[in-house]
């Protein structure tokens, strides 16, 4: 069989999973992936896809981001609060699959979904009302996006937070550069790079939450919250403020990374990743070599792009890094390494990827540097 007929046959086998992966992105809201309500003075956006752990698709983007917009300008709308459906997730993550599989095949899913969804994480950064993101579950990747550029991020003892992006050949992206490198010391680049769990209360002290509280009294605060009267970010933060004093489970426990924390300052502080993982070696102590472990697994090329964002973002306005962040997810569409950290981790699940270059050495400065080009007329703008 001719080379032609084999590339034809390949792209004709993505084409089809492409549209089936659509269809079933349509036919699912049938039960709408996203509610969004007029509760009291509070607009409420319940993400409702609880059976693929509220995994945000493009048709739910394009339903938040005008509602977000309308709510943000209507004087009757005080305060927006966010929430996940079904208890197991806030939000696991951006629909990472129809995106691949629109990458395979030059659809422009795979332009439009990292934009509207990086225009939709600006808006929640600039939203003018107060944006409480009640982050219960798993909140990963595009879950971060929807929360925590907001004013408040509300954890409780099932909040469980990651940025795994270089284990799939992406980088933590969503506002990543920006958010990652302002918590304290190199915990952001520690987070960024290894894609370390955070749970429960740790996720306040690590300071991606704002706020700690405990799940069984959420309810009663969201009831709180709806029904305030005119409230000013202020109100909002007493409210909060007053149920995490309520809730001391777990108080007694030390932050995971308490005693880490020096390490990573001292073994994250180098100029380049192989610094890092040089470090990392030297020291030889049971963390140290978990966490050089856990980077050897990781997409090269990743924990590189990773490293730069996060440098570049630390002085960036969160608007910037997302033109930046843009430019990278179009250079990882343009790559392999995304496509072959989807298929490994996600479709095979055989967690054997096989990246390309399969070391740190051989991605070159000039090959990062490309990533973080221009891309023109196409380039993102709000």
């Amino acid at each position: 069989m001719s080379l032609t007929v084999l590339t034809s046959a390949y792209r004709l086998r993505s084409i089809c999973r492409l549209q089936r992966i659509q269809g079933h992105m349509m036919s699912s809201q049938v039960e709408p992936g996203v509610l969004l309500e007029k509760v009291g003075s509070a607009g409420v956006i319940t993400i409702n896809r609880p059976k693929v752990l509220n995994a945000l698709n493009l048709p739910m983007i394009r339903q938040i981001y005008p509602q977000l917009k309308i709510w943000e300008n209507d004087n009757e709308t005080d305060i927006v609060i966010i929430r996940g459906a079904g208890g197991k997730a806030f939000c696991a993550g951006g629909d990472i699959r129809a995106v691949t599989e629109a990458g395979k095949v030059g659809d422009p899913l795979a332009e439009d979904f990292f934009r509207e969804e990086y225009i939709l994480n600006n808006a929640i950064g600039t939203c003018r009302k107060p944006y409480i993101a009640l982050i219960e579950g798993i909140t990963m990747g595009g879950g971060v996006g929807l929360s925590v550029h907001g004013r408040f991020r509300v954890a409780t003892e099932k909040t469980l937070f990651a940025m795994p992006e270089t284990a799939i050949g992406l980088f933590p992206d969503v506002g990543g550069g920006h958010f990652l490198p302002r918590l304290r010391g190199k915990l952001g680049l520690f987070l960024a790079l290894t894609g370390f769990r955070l749970k429960g209360r740790d996720v306040q002290r690590a300071g991606v939450a704002t706020h700690f509280v405990e799940s069984k009294k959420i309810p009663e605060l969201e009831k709180e919250l709806v029904d305030l009267k005119s409230p000013s970010a202020e109100d909002v933060s007493r409210v909060l403020d007053s149920y995490q004093s309520q809730s001391s489970l777990d108080s007694e426990k030390p932050f995971v990374l308490d005693k880490h924390m020096s390490d990573i300052d001292r073994l994250f502080s180098s100029s380049s990743v192989e610094g890092i993982v040089q470090n990392l070696k030297a020291e030889g102590s049971e963390f140290a070599n978990k966490q050089a472990e856990t980077l050897s697994r990781m997409s090269p090329t990743s924990l590189k792009i990773t490293y730069k964002q996060l440098e570049a973002g630390a002085t960036l306005s969160l608007q910037d890094v997302l033109v930046m962040e843009y430019r990278l997810s179009q250079a990882c569409m343009r790559g392999c390494d995304f496509y072959e950290g989807v298929r490994a981790v996600l479709v095979d699940k055989d967690q054997n990827p096989k990246w390309k270059p399969s070391t740190l050495e051989e991605v070159s400065e000039q090959a990062v540097e490309q990533c973080f080009s221009s891309l023109g007329d196409k380039d993102l703008t709000f």
